[in-house]
């Protein structure tokens, strides 16, 4: 009979090694390497005999030891320096993640994920996952406007994609409109990217159609390179129109429900107020949403609301919120395969991912007085 405490101070189950498999099929130890790597210097029967013990043994290679051998560490990186305090309530992300771990799945690829407070944190994790060659790749997300890592990774020679393309120049109101790029971040990497300027041309068109020429961008964080295109893609719409800036324009903020939810009051404040807003994310536009309400402005009566990103949240607030649909899932899984096919020898190429559409809900309407 086993006594109380007994299994919690077993020792933990050692791990199949090469010996054991070599003792069970009957070979040497170097004839199970040849036979698990694929080399050659054992027949096909030895081989198969090897591989099916390994099996039955529950044997696994050790990613550590294949990368000291100069095999892959069967594992990619994804490092997110963002604001702990948003990632619980965003859903881009998660949905970026599953579309990415859908495809390492299917190869049997880990993903090593790690949350950091800064880029110089997230670049002293690139150069140690380098050096302890504990990843094979890296997928850099939220390019920067000034961006350290695409050189420092290329110095290393360590593979990456970086999921979204490079910052057009800044809102300049001295300069002419500048399109977006294709060119790629760096170019000893491979980029992912989504055209922000024409997904901001198909609001504008929207809003600009219903009768709106007082609309307030609510832009995420600033310094990323996402949200500085779609700044300077809203100023060239509101050009095009010749729209007045001072009534056309955006706000910047850290993606959160209260900085959505204190924006807004802001603007509902002014002498001016916009007849529409357009939020970064799905939050902060439930968040504007809802001061409307509190403020006795109906929505979209007085108000109309698009949201960037489309989610639940959009589809279930009364009223719908108008948004941007895209498959952002999708999106990781184009990032996924691109990084594997330059690791599998692939060249290095600029890939453009699906234009959203604007679904358009009971949120906008043409505006009226207040």
């Amino acid at each position: 009979m086993t006594a109380p405490g007994e299994a919690a101070r077993r020792k933990p189950a050692r791990r199949p090694t090469i010996k054991d498999i070599a003792r069970r099929a009957g070979v040497s130890e170097s004839a199970v390497s040849f036979a698990l790597n694929d080399r050659p210097g054992v027949s096909p029967d030895t081989r198969a005999r090897v591989r099916r013990v390994a099996e039955e043994l529950g044997w696994q290679a050790n990613s550590a030891a294949r990368a000291l051998s100069g095999e892959r560490a069967g594992a990619l990186g994804l490092v997110l320096a963002r604001p702990a305090q948003t990632l619980g309530v965003e859903s881009f992300f998660l949905q970026l993640v599953s579309g990415i771990q859908e495809v390492l799945s299917a190869r049997q690829i880990a993903l090593l994920f790690q949350v950091v407070g800064d880029l110089d944190t997230e670049c002293a994790l690139y150069r140690r996952w380098w050096a302890e060659r504990r990843v094979d790749g890296v997928l850099v997300v939220d390019p920067r406007t000034e961006d350290p890592r695409p050189e420092l990774l290329a110095a290393l020679g360590l593979q990456a994609v970086v999921v979204g393309g490079p910052a057009t120049p800044g809102p300049d109101p001295s300069e002419p409109p500048v399109e977006p790029s294709a060119d790629p971040v760096h170019p000893l990497l491979s980029t992912v990217w989504a055209d922000d300027a024409k997904a901001m041309a198909r609001i504008l068109d929207h809003l600009y159609g219903l009768g709106h020429r007082r609309i307030v961008h609510i832009a995420g964080l600033p310094g990323l390179a996402h949200t500085a295109r779609r700044i300077r893609s809203l100023r060239t719409e509101a050009d095009r129109r010749g729209l007045d800036h001072r009534h056309v324009h955006s706000v910047t903020t850290d993606y959160s429900d209260a900085e959505g939810a204190e924006a807004t009051r802001r603007l509902l404040d002014a002498t001016r107020a916009p007849t529409a807003i357009i939020y970064d994310n799905d939050v902060m536009a439930v968040a504007g949403t809802s001061v409307a309400a509190g403020r006795g402005i109906p929505v979209p009566g007085a108000l109309s609301i698009v949201a960037w990103d489309d989610s639940a949240l959009c589809r279930v607030t009364h009223p719908r919120l108008t948004a941007l649909v895209r498959d952002t899932p999708g999106f990781g899984r184009l990032a996924a395969q691109e990084l594997l096919a330059v690791l599998d020898g692939g060249p290095l190429r600029t890939v453009q991912g699906e234009l959203p559409h604007l679904e358009a809900r009971e949120s906008t309407a043409p505006p009226t007085p207040r």
